[in-house]
């Protein structure tokens, strides 16, 4: 086992690194902006680094401040969270030929699965289904991605093949529109990835967002741990997930989990993975695999009791998988909420001093949060500053939990989007389960709509 972390992050999931690596009797490093000097995890760490001013680039994005940060604390390994560098190949390369451990995938599996289209490739090929679509980046010649599109059938979305988060995708619904569309975001994805490879897939018009988590260690031992709903979205990004996801055949799941479990060892995947699926009519289709911890990843470790961020580190430090697949048992259901400093209906930031903070307790309830009273929450980073997951034996459950939990959080001095959830968890479509990626918006939608005939 390492001796000394550095952890490579801030908020939230620098704090949930800090604290597994005190369980496992590991020293910690926590590196940080001049905005976040007085951030909870930097005075709790054992050591600590400023590495440079708020910008992220400046700070958080700049390698060679966080690689001389290892070295003068002689710290032997790097743990990057979810965001910033933590899917740079690059910055996994410099870690590793500077001598420290990269706790994550390879640089090389991340080069790989972070090219959409060669990610779909290696999916096929391990037997994982993936959306109908090209069967590799767009050509060039007009006729041939005309071809395409009639074959695919419309509607049809163009991809970049280096976007993510949402970015670098466009729906085409007739084949006029469709080389507009291609050159379009070809000159998007050239100026935002520095990559102007596109691909095609079907647009699915309905479909949910389920997700399988995987580990694999570096001796080719490969388990997933059960799936996720995260399909209550707004523009891409997540802000309920559950686990397991409702009415979904678990021998379904078992079978694309054993073909993700089975694409690890093809790809020699070493680590936390995330394979994200839409799914539709019964079928799952491949979209993309994260090489990274989750956001969600407390509703997944709740379930089957396994902590997933002390795994990433034992599998960095070279330790085999302790238990198999027939061990992984998934028992409840919990659900998460994503806190998020922000108008909990017009979505605007809102940063600011926290002048009361009370996060809930009781049966079943976690709270993953570097705020406190008295934290100022910067304007330069993303705007979640804490998650509250529940727990249940049933779905039911761990639903009632989370309205007691949301009722008994207090943030005072700024805007939070707790009344957001509190509304979807007595939304009757939630209760159901099996929402759309389109749900919130669409619901969102027409609260403006309503609210503009007032």
């Amino acid at each position: 086992m390492f001796g000394k972390v550095l952890i490579a992050n801030r908020g939230e999931i620098a704090l949930r690194i800090l604290r597994a690596c005190r369980e496992l009797g590991v020293r910690t490093v926590a590196v940080h902006s001049e905005a976040d000097t007085e951030a909870k995890y930097v005075k709790l760490a054992d050591e600590s680094v400023c590495i440079g001013p708020a910008s992220s680039s400046q700070s958080y994005l700049n390698i060679p401040a966080i690689i001389s940060a290892a070295e003068v604390t002689d710290a032997e390994a790097i743990h990057p969270g979810y965001g910033f560098l933590s899917e740079n190949a690059d910055f996994g390369e410099r870690v590793e030929k500077s001598g420290f451990a990269f706790i994550g995938p390879r640089p090389e599996t991340i080069r790989l699965m972070g090219d959409k289209v060669s990610a779909k490739n290696a999916m096929r090929e391990a037997g994982v289904p993936c959306v109908p679509g090209s069967e590799g980046a767009l050509p060039d010649d007009p006729k041939e991605i005309v071809k395409i599109g009639r074959a695919v059938g419309y509607p049809v979305i163009i991809k970049a093949a280096g976007g993510g988060g949402g970015r670098g995708m466009r729906v085409v619904h007739t084949e006029a529109a469709l080389l507009n569309a291609v050159a379009m975001t070809r000159s998007e994805a050239g100026a935002a990835f520095n990559n102007p490879t596109v691909y095609m897939e079907k647009f699915l018009e309905n479909p949910r967002h389920v997700e399988i988590q995987v580990l694999s260690d570096a001796h080719r031992n490969s388990v997933y741990l059960g799936e996720r709903d995260c399909s209550m979205q707004r523009r891409h990004q997540k802000v309920i997930e559950e686990a397991p996801a409702p009415d979904i055949n678990r021998r379904v799941i078992a079978r694309v989990g054993d073909r993700c479990a089975e694409a690890c060892r093809r790809i020699n995947y070493r680590g936390a993975g995330t394979f994200e699926f839409l799914y539709e009519n019964g079928e799952f289709y491949f979209i993309e695999m994260n090489t990274r911890v989750q956001v969600e990843h407390p509703v997944t470790e709740l379930i089957t009791g396994i902590d997933i961020v002390q795994a990433q580190i034992r599998i960095a430090a070279g330790e085999k998988l302790w238990f198999k697949q027939r061990d992984i048992e998934i028992r409840g259901h919990a659900v998460e909420c994503r806190i998020n400093a922000e108008d909990p209906f017009k979505f605007t930031p809102s940063p600011g001093k926290i002048t009361n903070w009370h996060p809930p307790g009781g049966p079943g309830i976690r709270v993953d949060s570097h705020a406190y009273s008295g934290y100022t929450v910067p304007p330069h980073y993303d705007s979640m500053i804490g998650k509250v997951i529940a727990y249940g034996d049933t779905r039911e459950q761990a639903i009632k939990r989370m309205r007691i939990a949301l009722s008994e959080m207090m943030v005072d001095g700024i805007k939070t989007n707790i009344p957001l959830h509190q509304d979807l968890m007595l939304d009757q479509r939630f209760i159901k389960g099996g929402t759309s990626i389109h749900y919130l918006e669409e619901k969102l939608a027409a609260r403006s709509e309503a609210n503009k005939g007032k």
